[in-house]
């Protein structure tokens, strides 16, 4: 049989194809066997559609893909049974090319880049992102010869009639020196595995092996890498629990069972197909992320869907399946697709009506997982408004006693005992029961509700919650006396006079652990304890939240600081101020009295200054007055030196302070031991 060969040159017009192609097209050089292999399944598809019409009435036979590769030659084929071409159509979809040049070819790329799978041509192209030489031999389901096509990634091409060639095409690639690893199983698995793994013909790479003399050796039986028909692609009603679950653990091997899934079946004003899982997600935010799996007609696309999807559905698992988004590696491209947008915005209904519907039919089992489901609804009422719409009817609260409530419920609980004299609900929480349980204790007993709010990004939705909740604010338990938390009208009498609390003060900060203590005196009730040690709501919320930034640190150089709050009515502390008065009480008198006629003077002359510029007062004057106040603040710096001398050595002042410690969980190791050893003193001095 004569073999007719003929040469010619791919048209492009202006410019070579293949820099753009290796440079431009693709950003992923691996992307050729995804493409190669969706050409094939196409293919493949076309003839079984043929078959199915009447169209192609030949024997099918194994129309599986086939992927080989040659070490020695360095070569990589893939092979398939599907349509084929002929000359004309390789004429047609690999020769004629027909772009004037780079720009316009990347703009016609784009314009039909949902249609790279059924367009050979584009989808072949990618090959040279790895070859040197490229072959076509293939033979079309129609009647007529094999033809074989070669190209050494120029624009001149060889083509010629070959014998002896099945129905199908094969693809060779010469792979060029920067590309070897390709020759290499475990690539050619690594790529199969990520593209191909749920395509919908059977692509076969190498055989089976079984154990055998101590070392797995090849069978003859083939191995198929993909699952053809996976989950998605079935009705879900021809679908069980144990289903998805098993779909779930093909996905994720090493992951726990997901708490519940979301069956994706649209065909209007999109097709969508997909199953997308609800996660333990719990705290491990960033390490969840990239879950979601995004495929074109079940040809993997990517599983980067950040700025695809609403950032808060990156959490969910699972996968998602449309022929309306386009084939394309470029993210900044599908970001602007409006299809991706449409689906983007489907998803995020459907997901906020499963979880609804799932709090309407079976709320037991929805507060069971919600501390599951907490991190990504929260995440997703703080980031998207439609969500935030749809979720704040089912979004909950949980209380120490680990009772839940909608929103609405729990406003009914504490609007009555929590409205502050403001007409402002104020929301108390903790962030762990056992480290603030003497606050939340004190709380209790005073008839408030304490939320838990012990979750990673608690801090930042409590400041959504703030913005989104009319005349609500929320109080951490420990940021204050407890009779200050929610300040009402009335106010307690205070039993210390201004001069005993002056007094005390050097006294108690004498022993405080630190200068970033700051002593205050509060009325509080008798029965409460004698110190308690706070930190301000806004400073440590917003040192918390920093943490959690990847902003500037605004706030971690600062160090963190207390209030010691002095209960001025404790018996405890009015016995303190008269055992100060009992002990150093006449050597305070006597600096009093020595102060006393330095004030009067320092009153004298500045009435002397009244209705004077400073330029008139006598230089004699002011040199008076200056000496005046240095020797007050000698005498007030005796006056506290006295105080302190009493309190460094006091036991029972030490001992509140360490007691207010301990009940915060910041009294540790010597402190810990030496407040032990102190305590035992006290009481055996009291017998």
């Amino acid at each position: 049989m004569d073999s007719q060969k003929q040469q010619g040159s791919i048209n492009v017009t202006s410019e070579n194809i293949f820099p753009i192609i290796k440079k431009f097209l693709y950003s992923d050089h691996e992307i050729f066997l995804r493409e190669l292999i969706s050409n094939a399944v196409d293919a493949t598809q076309k003839l079984k559609t043929l078959a199915s019409v009447g169209d192609y009435t030949g024997d099918l036979g194994d129309l599986s893909i086939r992927i080989s590769i040659d070490k020695k030659k360095k070569t990589l084929t893939v092979s398939d049974s599907g349509i084929g071409m002929t000359a004309k159509e390789i004429e047609k979809f690999i020769n004629q090319i027909a772009f004037s040049g780079a720009e316009e070819f990347m703009k016609k790329y784009k314009k039909e880049a949902n249609a790279i799978i059924g367009h050979f041509g584009l989808g072949f192209y990618s090959s040279f992102m790895v070859s040197d030489k490229v072959e076509i031999i293939t033979k079309s389901y129609k009647r007529g010869k094999a033809i074989k096509w070669t190209c050494k990634g120029d624009p001149q091409y060889t083509i010629e009639d070959i014998d002896e060639k099945a129905r199908g095409t094969d693809i060779i690639l010469h792979l060029d020196k920067d590309s070897q690893e390709f020759a290499e199983e475990s690539k050619i698995n690594e790529l199969l595995t990520k593209y191909s793994r749920f395509l919908p013909i059977p692509i076969v790479f190498g055989k089976e092996q079984e154990w055998k003399d101590n070392k797995h050796v090849d069978t003859d039986k083939d191995k198929v890498i993909n699952n053809t028909e996976p989950a998605w692609t079935k009705k879900p009603a021809d679908l069980k629990e144990e289903d998805y679950t098993a779909f779930y653990k093909e996905l994720y091997p090493m992951s726990e069972d997901p708490l519940f899934n979301i069956h994706l079946n649209v065909d209007y004003p999109f097709n969508l197909t997909g199953i997308l899982y609800f996660p333990k997600i719990r705290n491990n935010y960033e390490v969840q992320k990239n879950k979601i799996q995004l495929y074109s007609n079940q040809v993997f696309v990517t599983d980067s869907v950040e700025g695809i999807v609403p950032d808060f559905l990156t959490l969910l698992h699972g996968v998602m399946d449309s022929p309306d988004i386009p084939l394309n590696v470029s993210r900044s491209y599908l970001q602007s697709d409006q299809n991706v947008k449409k689906i983007s915005s489907h998803i995020t209904k459907k997901v906020a009506d499963r979880l609804k519907d799932l709090f309407k039919n079976d709320r037991e089992q929805f507060e069971q997982k919600w501390d599951d489901l907490k991190l990504f609804i929260n995440y997703g009422m703080m980031t998207e408004d439609k969500f935030w719409d749809k979720a704040k009817d089912f979004a909950l609260l949980k209380n120490k006693d680990s009772k839940y409530f909608t929103y609405d419920e729990y406003k009914k609980v504490i609007k009555e005992q929590q409205t502050d004299k403001d007409g402002n609900l104020v929301y108390l929480y903790a962030n762990s029961v056992d480290e603030e349980y003497s606050f939340i204790e004190a709380a209790t007993n005073k008839g408030y509700d304490v939320l838990i709010m012990d979750g990673q990004y608690d801090l930042h939705y409590l400041n959504h919650l703030e913005q989104k909740l009319e005349k609500s604010r929320f109080v951490r338990v420990d940021s204050d006396v407890i009779e200050k938390l929610i300040p009402k009208e009335e106010t307690i009498e205070e039993k210390l006079t201004a001069d005993q609390k002056l007094q005390l003060s050097p006294v108690i900060k004498s022993q405080v652990p630190s200068e970033s203590y700051i002593v205050q005196f509060e009325a509080m009730s008798e029965t409460d304890k004698p110190m308690v040690i706070t930190q301000a709501e806004f400073m440590r919320r917003m040192k918390e939240m920093q943490q959690f930034s990847s902003g500037p640190d605004m706030f971690g150089g600062m160090p963190d600081s207390y209030n010691l709050v002095v209960n001025a009515n404790h018996p405890l502390v009015i016995e303190l101020a008269s055992n100060v008065d009992k002990a150093v009480g006449t050597e305070l008198v006597g600096v009093d009295e020595k102060i006393k006629p330095l004030k009067e003077d320092i009153s004298s002359l500045e009435k002397l200054k009244d209705g004077k510029k400073d330029e008139e007062v006598p230089q004699e004057e002011k040199d008076k007055l200056e000496d005046l106040n240095k020797k007050i603040a000698d005498l007030e710096k005796e006056r506290g030196d006295i105080l302190s001398g009493f309190g460094k050595d006091n036991k029972v002042v030490r001992q509140m302070i360490d007691l207010a410690l301990l009940a915060n969980n910041m009294l540790t190791g010597e402190s810990l031991s030496t407040f032990v050893n102190r305590s035992i003193e006290l009481l055996q001095e009291k017998k």
